[in-house]
């Protein structure tokens, strides 16, 4: 058997287990996991710096060396986050009442884990706590194949998560790190359709392209991030200012930071000498359309078909349109499926936006900073899915469960 065929295997056989334990047993051990995580982060510092380094030395993006990045803060997040997720409702084993059928039988439906849960992704060692916590609460086994930026950090989280796995004598196959970052393993793990019941990929397009067009298992897309704000004719433009700072400056390197600005035309005189003298003063690159380049020093300007870049950095796509309509076909053309935002006063326009947008998360005058699972309340996420089936949007708990049908009578035959 090869090391990949061992390790998804042994992460089913443990996911049975698993999803027999109550939420008392669950938590119990996630309280473990986030103080092994906190009475280990030297350790995981220790390894983050190698994988740091390793990172410098291949000239990674800075957007990629933020998300590396492990401190003290960070680790204390993640722990908390745990800790989250303990208070969280469990969603395994609720019930919910489908009715009874003319003939006496009574139909029901319980919610339960997937089973066994493939996270592959790039320069994110929180995903290695985030996921291991949130699939063990949901009853899953996880399989973590991060990239080999992130990997002895990876290890040495996972370590944490293990010892408090073996206190309560479970299997630390429930939480597993794939060891070797070689690309031929990442193919083998792809076709595990015997052992894995979900992929999800987090990263850049590349990478999820890769694990879209070679898996055999089920693939929940956590695209891009593509976001806009559009600034509508009827926007208070302090409050639309607030949102474009926030959502492009706060923190640049994430899948829910602005990466696009929509303005309609009427009150773009008004509104982007603002944004550009705020814009200015944060060291934010402009890329703009003709029509908006001029209110801008040293704008390039961009062509029709040059929208749509995900940058990850201090730079924002700028563009004038001439209508609502207009504004939604060019968020259709050139977005993700992630967040999309609209400031405007008029609840009319607001509430149009929101039904006619194709985005897993659509905000009125909030900014796209709010779209993750800790800030819509779901706890921690496991990532965004920009895809439906079956979940869209911040992937928490619930999205990692399913449900069966739960039939009861007493002795009916079908004639």
């Amino acid at each position: 058997m090869s090391l990949i065929t061992d390790i998804s295997s042994q992460a089913a056989t443990a996911a049975k287990k698993l999803a027999l334990l109550s939420t008392e047993e669950k938590n119990a051990v996630l309280t473990d996991m986030a103080k092994g995580i906190r009475e280990n982060s030297e350790a995981i510092i220790t390894a983050n710096e190698a994988d740091l380094a390793a990172a410098r030395d291949n000239q990674l993006s800075d957007a990629m060396i933020d998300r590396l990045t492990l401190n003290q803060a960070r680790i204390e997040s993640m722990a908390e986050g745990i800790e989250t997720i303990i208070q969280l409702d469990d969603p395994v084993g609720a019930l919910r009442d489908m009715g009874v059928r003319p003939n006496g039988i009574k139909i029901s439906k319980m919610r339960v884990p997937l089973g066994v849960v493939c996270m592959i992704y790039e320069a994110r060692p929180n995903v290695t706590a985030d996921a291991g916590a949130l699939c063990f609460k949901s009853g899953n086994g996880v399989i973590l194949r991060g990239g080999k930026e992130a990997l002895y950090s990876s290890l040495e989280i996972a370590k944490a998560m293990h010892k408090a796995l073996e206190k309560h004598g479970l299997p630390t196959a429930l939480v597993s790190v794939i060891p070797d970052p070689d690309r031929g393993l990442l193919m083998e793990l792809m076709q595990q359709k015997d052992y894995i019941d979900l992929i999800i990929p987090r990263g850049g397009e590349g990478l999820i392209n890769f694990v879209t067009q070679n898996s055999t298992v089920p693939v929940i897309q956590h695209f891009k991030g593509v976001c806009h704000l559009y600034i509508d004719k009827d926007a208070d433009l302090d409050k639309a200012l607030a949102l474009l700072l926030n959502g492009k400056t706060q923190r640049t390197g994430v899948c829910n930071a602005l990466e696009g600005l929509i303005v309609h035309q009427d009150i773009a005189a008004d509104f982007l000498p603002k944004a550009a003298a705020a814009l200015a003063e944060k060291g934010v690159k402009i890329n703009a359309c003709k029509q908006s380049a001029d209110y801008f020093e040293h704008a390039v300007v961009l062509n029709e078909d040059e929208f749509g870049e995900e940058y990850l950095s201090l730079e924002i796509a700028i563009r004038q349109v001439a209508d609502f309509d207009a504004a939604l076909a060019h968020i259709d053309r050139f977005g993700s499926h992630h967040t999309e935002v609209i400031c405007t006063e008029n609840q009319a326009t607001a509430a149009l936006f929101q039904r006619g947008v194709d985005a897993s998360v659509v905000m009125v005058n909030a900014s796209s900073r709010f779209s993750d699972g800790s800030a819509l309340g779901l706890g921690a996420e496991i990532g965004i899915a920009t895809t439906k089936l079956h979940a869209y949007g911040p992937m928490g708990l619930e999205s990692l469960t399913t449900e069966k049908f739960l039939v009861n009578g007493e002795g009916q035959v079908r004639e």
